[in-house]
């Protein structure tokens, strides 16, 4: 196994000093690394893994020095409009080296949302001309595969990739302590959501990780069943749209999109869409914890700003933010009936149930179960 320690010496003994990415859980060990190690401002954890590539790009035309971008394989359809249209030696020639943490590698055992990106990851960057190589174990040999991939890179003016299969990091880099800014647990006030939803009528749209785990599970605790909820078990960030098309398609319906910090800053330009369109059943809520949880814990910018003024600013009739189970029980039936759209970004403290379990419907019965729920 690779230490965290030693990959991040050998990338600075190769010149890489700046990295910039999204959190994956198969990198998480090296990203808690290079969070301690790397000093502020040379080390950007993005919204997207398209603006990584960004942030790298824009480094290396200020320095003259490769950067580092990590994300996850699901990340790759983010990442390749600035790879191919931006830092390809075909348009400006922008040397970095990806580090992809490899979810879903043929023949491992995965969810749903992460076998189809398995298999094609490879496939992916060989389409999109991007040299690679699959990370080695042995630390003798993935050292002198850095090496080779960054001479690559700044030999030919490219992206080069490294694909980093899972478990290849050791495990002797401690998980970032939670914050306890906040008090209010996410489940609890996921409870306080589903009191005050109507059965029968309104619709859930639950965004990517824990939050539509614990939905799937408190309706299993209720015997509610499953038919009212999309679990959006991918797609990271786009829950909110997938929201506005039901809400656009059924207008008849009150439509709760339940996102989390991480995810709607991944595509924030989708709420700028959804003030334009104004659908007067659509209700956002946001439970911001100020981390990308599900990933290992790195920070996201959920505390730096108010989402509700961002969403306020771009056409939302309704925003609020609540900190307190209290401020959220009373704020709670007001918010649900009065016309949209609003968002409420609700502030809770990070964690889960050890024994969270995840949804035992495949993806196609599910989606079967909602469509047949609203038609």
């Amino acid at each position: 196994m690779i230490r965290p320690s030693f990959f991040f010496e050998q990338l600075q003994a190769s010149g890489i000093t700046f990295f910039a990415g999204v959190p994956d859980s198969l990198l998480e060990e090296f990203c808690s690394y290079a969070g301690e190690q790397v000093p502020k401002h040379h080390h950007v954890i993005a919204a997207n893994e398209g603006g990584a590539v960004a942030i790298a790009c824009g480094h290396y035309l200020a320095s003259g020095e490769m950067a580092l971008v990590y994300l996850q394989n699901s990340g790759l359809g983010n990442a390749l409009n600035p790879l191919l249209s931006l830092a390809d030696r075909d348009v400006y020639g922008l040397p970095l080296l990806l580090l992809v943490g490899w979810r879903g590698a043929p023949g491992l055992e995965e969810q749903p949302q992460h076998c189809k990106q398995g298999r094609v990851t490879i496939p992916l960057l060989e389409a999109a001309e991007i040299q690679y190589q699959v990370a080695e174990t042995d630390e003798k040999k993935v050292a002198g595969q850095v090496r080779e991939l960054v001479r690559i890179a700044r030999q030919r003016s490219e992206p080069v990739a490294l694909v980093m299969p899972k478990d290849a990091f050791s495990l002797n880099q401690p998980v970032p302590s939670p914050s306890t800014a906040y008090k209010m647990d996410r489940e609890n006030a996921l409870k306080l959501v589903l009191r005050c939803s109507r059965a029968g009528e309104d619709v859930i749209i639950s965004t990517t990780g824990r939050i539509s785990r614990e939905l799937y599970e408190l309706r299993e605790r209720e015997g509610a069943g499953h038919a009212a909820d999309f679990l959006s078990i991918g797609s990271m960030g786009h829950a909110s749209q997938i929201a506005l098309g039901v809400a656009l398609a059924r207008p008849d319906r009150r439509v709760l999109c339940l996102d989390g910090d991480g995810a709607m800053i991944m595509h924030l330009g989708s709420l700028v869409v959804t003030g334009q369109e104004k659908p007067k059943n659509f209700r956002h809520i946001v439970f911001n914890n100020g981390m990308h949880e599900s990933v290992g814990g790195q920070p996201t910018a959920g505390f730096s700003c108010s989402l509700a003024d961002i969403a306020a600013a771009a056409g939302y009739i309704d925003t609020h933010l609540v900190t307190t189970e209290e401020g959220l029980s009373e704020l709670l039936p007001v918010f649900c009936d009065k016309p949209g759209p609003s968002l409420l970004e609700i502030r809770i403290k990070p964690g889960a149930r050890d024994d969270l379990g995840r949804p035992k419907n495949s993806p196609v019965e599910l989606r079967d179960l909602f469509m047949k729920y609203l038609a």
